[in-house]
């Protein structure tokens, strides 16, 4: 007996990576953010997750879905886009960017 594979969303993690990026957040503090008792991640997982090359779990992609203020469903339903009320980027992104910049 073979195992079947599940379908993967196809366009998960491109859509990881655009809520990461419309946050204003680096991958280390989106790791932080998803950060649980139950989840330890770290930030090259991050990377994995928005190039496809890992899956993240059900607690991960629950965490991704508060923190951006989503849906699951539109998180892995490739038939959905992301939400159009998606915050950009945090209040505390664009001072420190603003710092960074000298301003």
């Amino acid at each position: 007996m073979g195992q079947s594979r599940r379908q993967r969303p196809s366009r998960l993690a491109a859509k990881l990576r655009e809520i990461r990026t419309k946050l204003g957040l680096t991958q280390e503090q989106m790791a932080e953010r998803l950060h649980t008792v139950k989840v330890d991640l770290q930030p090259g997982h991050v990377s994995e997750y928005e190039t496809g090359k890992r899956e993240p779990s059900l607690l991960v992609l629950l965490q991704y879905s508060r923190t951006a203020g989503v849906s699951m469903e539109e998180l892995v339903d490739d038939a959905l886009d992301l939400s159009s009320s998606l915050p950009r980027k945090s209040q505390a992104a664009m001072r420190r960017r603003k710092i960074k910049d000298g301003r």
